[in-house]
C-alpha cells in the first residue's frame, strides 16, 4: 500500500513539474487584444457581438459547445419536451369534456423530436458563430495565470479588458456521480435520452425539476419528484406556495421536506435500478427505487478553477463575485466584468443577453454606435401547469424596506375563464404600495401566468400605478380578468393606512 502511495506521489510530482514547464514556457505573451471574452453562450455572444462594433482586435474564447445554453440544453429542449407533454395530458383529460381518448405515447418519437427541433434552434447560433473570422476564436479551456494573462491551447493573451462569460453547470451532490453511475441524469444529459425512461426521480423543486418532473409525468413516466424544503418553484410567498403545491400534486408525487441520506445503483438481469434512502417530513425512513435519478439541484459557475483571483477578483463562499457592478458586471474598477450565469446574480438568459450587451458596451472606448441597456426587473417564469412567476420585489423584501403595502388577491378557483378551459387552480397576488398606489411585484401560480406576469413587468418597470392599470380594458371572457380583479381588490385596500 505504501509503495502504491509513493508511486502515485511520484507520479504527481511529476505531472505537476511538467505543468509548471508548460505554464512558464506559455506566460509568454503571444497575442495582445483590447478585448478577450472567456465563453460563447447568450451573455458571450452578445458581449462579442457588442465590442465588435468597436474593435477588431478582439478575441473570443470557449470551450465545449459553440452555441447557447438555453437551445442546446435548456430553455427550448425543455420547452420541446413540455409541448409533448401538453398534447399528451389534453388527450388523457379529454374526458373532462365528454369526449373519449386515449393516447398512446411513443418515448423515442417524443425524444427524436427534441433532438430534431433542438438542433435547429441551435443551428442560427451555429451559423452566427461560422460566420466570425477565425483569428477571432479559440477553442479550448481557457486559464488565467499568476500574470493576470490567458493562457488557451497554445496561446498566452494579454487583454486590455477581459469579459468572462464561462456560464455554469448542473450541480450534483459529491460521491452521487461515483454511486449512481449511468442511472444519474441532469439537464445538461437528460435530452440526450433515446427513449423515455420507465421511472425516475427528479432531486429539486426548482423551475428545472418542476418542467421536467411534470412533463415526464404527463408523458407516463412513474415520477417522484424530492425536495429538501418545503417551497417549489422558489416561491417565497407562503400562500402561493401552498396553493402552487395543492395545484401540482393533483398530478405529481411530491416528496417535500425530504432528506436523501444515500444513493446507490446496482444491476440485476441487465437491468440498472438506481436507488435513494430517503427521511420523509416527519422523520420516517424510506427507499425509491427505479430506472434514473434526474439531478437538479442548481447549477454552479466554475469561476475558482478559471483563476480569476489572479485578476484580484474576490469570490464569496458561494463562488460569486464580489463588487459586482449588477449592470455592466464589471468588479470595481477592474478592467474585469462577469456576466450571465457566471456572476450567479440572476441565471435567466434575457438577464444575460443584457449583461452581456452591456459589458460589450462599456468596453468600447467610442460609443457612437453602442449604448448600455438598463438593468431588467426582476421577472422570473416556471413553465409547469399551472405556471408560477415571480415580478419585481418579493414580499420579504418588502417587508424587509418597511414599506407600506397592501396585497391585491384573486383565485383562479371559479375564475369565468378557467373554469370554461378545466385550468382553475391557482392564486395571484399583487404586491402595491399603500402611499403611492405603485405596483411593487407580484407572485402567482396561474393559468396563462407568463401573460399576466409580462404585463405586471411593464407596470413596474414604467412605475405604474394600480389606477393606471384598471384604466385599461380587460376584455371578456379571458384569463386576464382575474387580473383585474386582483387590482380591484388591491385598489380597495388603499384606503388602509398599515401593512397588510
Amino acid at each position: 500500500m505504501t509503495d502504491k502511495n509513493n508511486e502515485n506521489n511520484s507520479n504527481s510530482e511529476n505531472s505537476s513539474k511538467n505543468n509548471d514547464q508548460t505554464n512558464t514556457a506559455l506566460r509568454q505573451v503571444t497575442r495582445k487584444v483590447a478585448v478577450a471574452i472567456i465563453g460563447a453562450g447568450t451573455a458571450g455572444q452578445n458581449a462579442f457581438r457588442q465590442a465588435s462594433k468597436q474593435t477588431d482586435n478582439i478575441v473570443i474564447i470557449n470551450d465545449g459547445f459553440w452555441t447557447t445554453t438555453c437551445a442546446t440544453v435548456g430553455c427550448m429542449p425543455s420547452k420541446l419536451l413540455i409541448a409533448a407533454a401538453q398534447r399528451a395530458h389534453a388527450v388523457k383529460s379529454a374526458d373532462t369534456f365528454g369526449i373519449q381518448a386515449t393516447a398512446s405515447i411513443d418515448g423515442k418519437a417524443v425524444m427524436q423530436r427534441v433532438q430534431s427541433e433542438r438542433d435547429h434552434f441551435t443551428s442560427f447560433s451555429q451559423r452566427q458563430v461560422d460566420g466570425w473570422d477565425d483569428d477571432k476564436k479559440i477553442s479550448g479551456r481557457a486559464h488565467i495565470n499568476s500574470d493576470g494573462n490567458i493562457e488557451v491551447s497554445d496561446e498566452c493573451i494579454e487583454a486590455e479588458h477581459i469579459i468572462i462569460a464561462t456560464g455554469s453547470s448542473p450541480f450534483i451532490p459529491e460521491g452521487w456521480a461515483e454511486a449512481l453511475g449511468d442511472s444519474l441524469i441532469t439537464s445538461d444529459t437528460v435530452f440526450e435520452l433515446n427513449d423515455l425512461p420507465a421511472s425516475l426521480a427528479v432531486v429539486g423543486a426548482g423551475a428545472i425539476g418542476l418542467e421536467l418532473a411534470q412533463a415526464f409525468t404527463r408523458l407516463g413516466v412513474e415520477v417522484t419528484l424530492f425536495n429538501r424544503v418545503g417551497r417549489i418553484g422558489g416561491l417565497k410567498d407562503k400562500e402561493i406556495n401552498h396553493q402552487a403545491i395543492s395545484c401540482l400534486s393533483n398530478e405529481m408525487t411530491l416528496k417535500l421536506d425530504s432528506k436523501i441520506n444515500k444513493v446507490a445503483c446496482s444491476t440485476k438481469d441487465g437491468i440498472s435500478q438506481a436507488t435513494l434512502d430517503y427521511s420523509d417530513h416527519h422523520g420516517n425512513q424510506k427507499q425509491w427505487q427505479g430506472e434514473r435519478v434526474l439531478v437538479a439541484t442548481g447549477r454552479r459557475n466554475d469561476l475558482d478553477n478559471l483563476g480569476v483571483t489572479n485578476l484580484g477578483v474576490t469570490l464569496d463562499d458561494k463562488n460569486r463575485p464580489q463588487n459586482l457592478d449588477k449592470n455592466t458586471g464589471r468588479i470595481g474598477d477592474l478592467n474585469v466584468y462577469i456576466v450571465g450565469d457566471a456572476n450567479a446574480n440572476l441565471p435567466l438568459l434575457h438577464v444575460a443577453s443584457d449583461e452581456g450587451f452591456s459589458a460589450g458596451h462599456a468596453v468600447c472606448l467610442d460609443d457612437s454606435q453602442s449604448h448600455l441597456r438598463p438593468p431588467s426587473i426582476p421577472l422570473s417564469i416556471v413553465f409547469c401547469e399551472p405556471q408560477i412567476a415571480t415580478v419585481g420585489m418579493a414580499l420579504p423584501e418588502i417587508e424587509e424596506q418597511n414599506l407600506k403595502y397592501v396585497i391585491g388577491k384573486v383565485s383562479f378557483a371559479n375564475q369565468g375563464r378557467s373554469r370554461i378551459m378545466d385550468v382553475n387552480c391557482g392564486m395571484l397576488h399583487i404586491y402595491a404600495c399603500a402611499k403611492t398606489d405603485k405596483v411593487l411585484g407580484a407572485c402567482m401560480v396561474a393559468p396563462d401566468a407568463e401573460y399576466i406576469a409580462h404585463i405586471l413587468a411593464i407596470a413596474v418597470t414604467h412605475e405604474m400605478s394600480i389606477k393606471a392599470l384598471l384604466e385599461s380594458p380587460f376584455y371578456h371572457p379571458t384569463i386576464l380578468e382575474g387580473l383585474r380583479s386582483a387590482l380591484r381588490h388591491a385598489q380597495a385596500q388603499m384606503s388602509i393606512p398599515h401593512q397588510t
